[in-house]
């Protein structure tokens, strides 16, 4: 088995805006796997919030080469790598490589059901009310719509939302960016004008609130959940988690990452970073376990792999099998 890392660079739409900054173009780490002239794929982005970036991502997948390369199995890279974005991109070259060699598909080799196509949530950035207004305008016959929020001033921002999109279903997420006293006040306003979910209101670490605080709007723990390990400490306060492969290092952990969390009574959102649809195509097997489903990266950019996923406006269709598993 031979690997191969590179580095890919591709443009986002008119840029993305969340609580910690925008940025106009998105990098991915693409992992292949090649053996006896077959190829497996896998994509991956590296998240500055969690440490990571493109040359710590990249060495450490060549750190991994050696064992890589002596032919490591999904359950071997478990204890090889860490959870994060670079044993995302070497797993979903795995579950790929292990489709085309046996002609199964992924699904099937995950012992999950045939997928289905899903809806997905389609993402408005952050901005100023006026502008996210003319953004829910335009995304108005979309389902369901994820609003990116920032503190101070959320309550006009998502009123403005709603205004320009008065029949969506809406969600939002914080990206960390609340005070306490926000998340006192902020979510029964917001479930006034049909919000369904709250993501990560306060700041990894710092959610420690108490058990039987009023949620007139169900919370779902995005940087405050990586994998099974964090779920206890969540229980009780939130009542969802947002489930990356870019956290959980890929479908393998993802996969069981979600079933201990419905087994504890979580609801489950599938999520991503903004990347292609060779990223998405693993996330979308998990996907058909979620509630929540927020895989629109490739919307979100100004053009895609080829063949990439097929979306019909916010309803997104299994990703073709010349593009992964």
């Amino acid at each position: 088995m031979k690997l191969s890392v590179d580095v890919e660079v591709w443009p986002i739409e008119g840029g993305f805006t969340i609580s910690r900054g925008s940025r106009t173009e998105q990098p991915v780490v693409v992992a292949r796997l090649m053996q006896d002239g077959v190829t497996g794929h896998g994509e991956c982005v590296p998240y500055p919030r969690y440490g990571e970036s493109i040359d710590n991502v990249v060495a450490a997948i060549e750190a991994a080469r050696p064992a890589i390369e002596a032919g490591l199995t999904r359950q071997g890279l478990l204890d090889v790598m860490q959870p994060g974005a670079a044993r995302n991109a070497v797993d979903g070259a795995l579950w790929d490589l292990e489709a085309k060699w046996t002609g199964k598909p992924a699904w099937q080799i995950a012992g999950l059901p045939e997928p289905k196509p899903l809806v997905t949530c389609f993402t408005l950035s952050l901005g100023t009310p006026e502008s996210m207004r003319a953004k829910a305008r335009e995304a108005a016959d979309r389902p369901l719509l994820k609003v990116k929020l920032g503190g101070e001033g959320d309550l006009e921002r998502m009123a403005a939302v709603r205004e320009g999109a008065p029949k969506a279903r809406l969600v939002a997420d914080a990206n960390e960016a609340w005070t306490a006293d926000m998340l006192e006040h902020y979510p029964a306003e917001l479930a006034k004008l049909g919000v369904e979910m709250i993501e990560q209101p306060l700041k990894a670490g710092a959610d420690d609130w108490p058990l039987d605080m009023p949620r007139p709007v169900p919370l779902c723990a995005d940087e405050s959940c990586h994998g099974i390990d964090h779920l206890d400490r969540l229980a009780g306060r939130y009542d969802l988690v947002n489930v990356k492969l870019d956290k959980t290092g890929g479908l393998t952990a993802a996969l069981a990452l979600v079933q201990a969390a419905r087994a504890k009574g979580f609801g489950v959102m599938l999520g991503c970073m903004v990347g292609t649809s060779l990223g998405m195509a693993p996330a979308f097997l998990a996907a058909q376990l979620a509630r929540y489903v927020d895989l629109d990266g490739p919307l979100i950019l100004s053009r895609d792999r080829v063949p990439g996923i097929r979306f019909e406006g916010s309803l997104m269709h299994p990703p073709p099998r010349e593009l992964w598993g």
